[in-house]
């Protein structure tokens, strides 16, 4: 199979997968974003398209307007059993480990089931031949569970603790796989140590065997464009071949290099060997190129893809003030504060373009790339004038105007992927400014690395997309587009 990685680019981090027959089902982790934990569908284990999101309601997910960025919804597993999809996670700042259940996986899914039994992050669950539940978290601490009522059965008791001198053994996966239980886990952290290791048992208890060949991935210390691999679970195909879904970040530019797009889902296959998983590598095929996404907001209900921030009230967010536009009614937030109202989906190519007509009707606001409080660049719009911000840590500052009529206007922001030719330089230039009769007049670029993990620290990546911070915003469209990279480092003013 010739295939591109990531196979889910832009930010979808700690992938889980089952398959159900021929269908392939994915969920991520989705941080303060709200709605939670994105559903993704694939019959070849490649092209994956976005079906829902499990935690689409406010009582599903609940995230206080004071939960961090970077807290909120971490590393969910998705499971079928028993002709149902079970999806346990960590709401991190909203109530601790639950669990959903659904018949269909884009939903609706159930109201959680609450754990307080169940300590630890990163949930696991895994069901024996006699139909008990084991629920493994990180640590790697185990209990068995009633999955119906949350109620753990028994003590919770360490299983194994990784690779000696390891950090974070976390993210466990459980499998009964021919004779054995085997036990998968990331450790050495989230960053470039990030790795993958294995062990296995003739009880779901254990005692676990580490594999001698830990850890089974890692890609620490080498030149591999793909780094901070870890995170992983595994699906058996029809056919009988073995994959593994992973997490890894394309960090770019000079030393120590900045990913932007945050942790992307990849894909490697899968080999045994006396009874141990081998992985093989990363491919390096460069995926087509996908066609640009755009919503014209002519239905009610938002399209899965679309994210908000911690909660999206009803009465803030609507395509129902004017027909065919999203409209957006500023709350009392702005872009440096916890609750503000964006709506954004995720930058899933190192060079995009996005497009919006938007109309100020009297209020501010813009187009944002937005990584998280304190680190985003944004154009704004007010009566009259056009603004450029940078947010980058204690630096709040207005970089350009422009002067425009006070009608709607086409907001444009370009990221572009650079070449280093010295060790300082980034990974990527971000271009804010109008688009005026097709051209493109530039306010304002600025190096991609502000807005990267490196710098500003967390486990998200870019979401771009349209805001408002006082009074009312219209948005008629907005387009999303890959660029091709050697196109766009053409100087400005010949395209």
């Amino acid at each position: 199979m010739t295939y591109g990685d990531p196979v889910v680019p832009g930010f979808h981090p700690d992938p889980s997968i089952c398959r159900v027959g021929a269908d392939y089902y994915l969920a991520c982790s989705s941080f303060e974003y709200f709605p939670g934990v994105p559903i993704l569908h694939s019959r070849d284990l490649v092209h994956w398209t976005q079906i829902g999101n499990a935690l689409d309601r406010p009582g599903q997910l609940p995230l206080p307007p004071g939960t961090r960025s970077s807290g909120g919804v971490y590393a969910p597993t998705l499971r079928h059993h028993d002709g149902r999809f079970w999806l346990i996670t960590t709401v991190i700042g909203g109530g601790g480990n639950a669990l959903y259940t659904a018949t269909d996986p884009a939903g609706p899914w159930s109201d959680p089931i609450w754990l307080p039994g169940v300590g630890g992050i990163d949930p696991d669950l895994a069901w024996d031949a006699d139909g008990t539940c084991w629920c493994t978290t990180a640590g790697v601490q185990q209990v068995r569970l009633d999955p119906h009522t949350g109620e753990p059965l028994g003590a919770a008791y360490q299983i194994w603790s990784g690779s000696p001198g390891a950090q974070a053994p976390e993210a466990p996966h459980l499998y009964r796989i021919g004779e054995y239980w085997y036990l998968l886990i990331a450790e050495g952290g989230t960053e470039r140590g990030h790795s993958v290791a294995i062990a296995r048992g003739s009880t779901p208890a254990g005692p676990f065997e580490p594999c001698p060949a830990n850890p089974i991935l890692t890609h620490r210390g080498t030149h591999h464009a793909v780094q901070n691999t870890g995170h992983a679970d595994l699906v058996q195909a029809p056919d009988g071949s073995w994959w593994m879904v992973l997490l890894g970040a394309r960090p770019r530019g000079g030393t120590p290099g900045w990913h932007v797009l945050g942790r992307e889902t990849f894909l490697a296959p899968v080999t045994w060997v006396d009874d141990w998983p081998v992985v093989g590598d990363l491919t390096a095929v460069t995926p087509a190129p996908a066609p640009p996404w755009r919503d014209d907001f002519e239905l009610t209900e938002f399209d899965p893809a679309w994210i908000s921030l911690r909660h999206r009230p009803l009465g803030r967010y609507t395509t129902k003030d004017r027909v065919g536009w999203l409209t957006l009614h500023a709350g009392e937030g702005t872009l440096d504060d916890l609750d503000v109202t964006f709506l954004g989906r995720r930058q899933q190519h190192l060079s995009c373009r996005v497009r919006a007509l938007v109309d100020p009707a009297g209020g501010r606001g813009g187009l944002v790339v937005r990584l998280d409080e304190r680190h985003h660049y944004e154009v704004e719009v007010s009566a009259g004038r056009v603004e450029v911000r940078a947010r980058i840590g204690p630096t709040n500052t207005v970089l350009a105007t422009l002067d425009v009529p006070s009608e709607p206007l086409v907001l444009r922001i370009e990221a572009v992927v650079t070449e280093p030719s010295d060790p300082r330089d980034g990974p990527d230039t971000v271009h804010l400014g109008v688009e005026r009769e097709g051209d493109f007049t530039v306010l304002a670029s600025l190096d991609g690395r502000y807005l990267s993990t490196e710098v500003a620290g967390g486990f998200t990546g870019r979401v771009i997309g349209p805001y408002a911070v006082a009074g009312t915003l219209h948005v008629d469209w907005l387009e999303y587009a890959p660029l091709d990279a050697a196109a766009m480092r053409a100087p400005m003013q010949d395209r």
